[in-house]
């Protein structure tokens, strides 16, 4: 092997220690595994075709690279369907859940979930605006200075800092932390499962916060809703639990979730908010074409 292709071999070694981390940062900004998977990919070609004998700090290099590819994605994203949900005022889509085991989350999913970032968490992300995103997503979650992050705005630190404090506002006020105990989360979340195959409206509105969001993704096919209040929402659960053959508990994005199944296919997978003994929020993906998708062999098999 010539010097070439060592170094070209050693640049590739050194990429793949970077690669989960680097997923984790497009996940967060894209909220898609998929397209976080396309930028990393993408972050590795630019990274082949760069001189980075100067760079002092590859992994601080890669994750601007893969920030800025991700802005650029978020900027040009067209709308996927007709009729989104709403988040306030700007139309948003459910992003794809990880789904794991209901004890257990693979060292891969460890670092894609760092910092308990929950579906509710990512809806709220994707309310804000490509900058605001940027900002808050590379500073607050991942520690890069607003001096790295300014010139991929084209802003000013001050400027790019101020971009980062509006966003974390919006998303203190729009998904404040959830419950920190896990078994307890999960005891609220069986609760729930419990009453709604039961029909039982008064014990399900005794479990959801007075003011819950839900939000259901049935795709291209399905437009999404939207639901508040937690009578609408105990309805509307007790109608869904008759589809469902089968509900296995789950991790959804680290958090204790549900995944419902029908005809040997997954209906749902459902993500729970819990906060104050309470739901307060539940999102629910009911698309096909990205069910369909998720490897959902850990949770089948218990």
């Amino acid at each position: 092997m010539d010097g070439e292709s060592i170094r070209a071999d050693l640049l590739a070694r050194r990429f793949e220690e970077h690669r989960p981390h680097l997923r984790a940062v497009g996940y967060r900004m894209l909220g898609s595994l998929g397209d976080a998977e396309d930028a990393v990919q993408e972050t590795w070609l630019r990274l082949s075709r760069s001189d980075t004998s100067g760079v002092a700090n590859l992994g601080g290099w890669l994750t601007t690279v893969t920030g800025r590819i991700c802005l650029d994605l978020l900027r040009s994203r067209a709308t996927r369907r007709e009729e989104p949900l709403e988040v306030g005022d700007r139309p948003v889509r459910l992003p794809d859940p990880v789904v794991s085991g209901p004890h257990l989350v693979d060292p891969e999913q460890e670092v894609l979930l760092a910092d308990s970032v929950g579906i509710a968490l990512m809806v709220v992300l994707d309310a804000l605006s490509p900058a605001e995103r940027l900002a808050f997503v590379l500073h607050d979650m991942f520690a890069v200075t607003f001096e790295e992050i300014a010139p991929i705005l084209g802003r000013t630190p001050a400027t790019t800092r101020q971009l980062a404090a509006r966003a974390r506002r919006r998303v203190q006020g729009a998904a404040p932390a959830p419950d920190s105990d896990p078994a307890r989360r999960r005891q609220v979340v069986d609760a729930f499962l419990a009453a709604s195959r039961g029909g039982d409206f008064d014990a399900l509105v005794a479990l959801l916060d007075p003011e819950i969001v839900a939000r259901s993704d049935g795709g291209s096919l399905l437009p999404g809703l939207l639901r508040r209040g937690a009578a609408d929402v105990a309805s509307q659960a007790i109608a869904f639990a008759r589809f469902a053959e089968s509900a296995y508990p789950a991790l959804v994005n680290g958090t204790p979730g549900v995944v419902s199944m029908a005809d040997g296919k997954p209906l749902s997978v459902m993500a729970f908010t819990v906060r104050g003994g309470r739901i307060t929020a539940l999102d629910i993906l009911t698309d096909p074409e990205r069910l369909a998708r998720i490897d959902l062999s850990p949770v089948l098999a218990g």
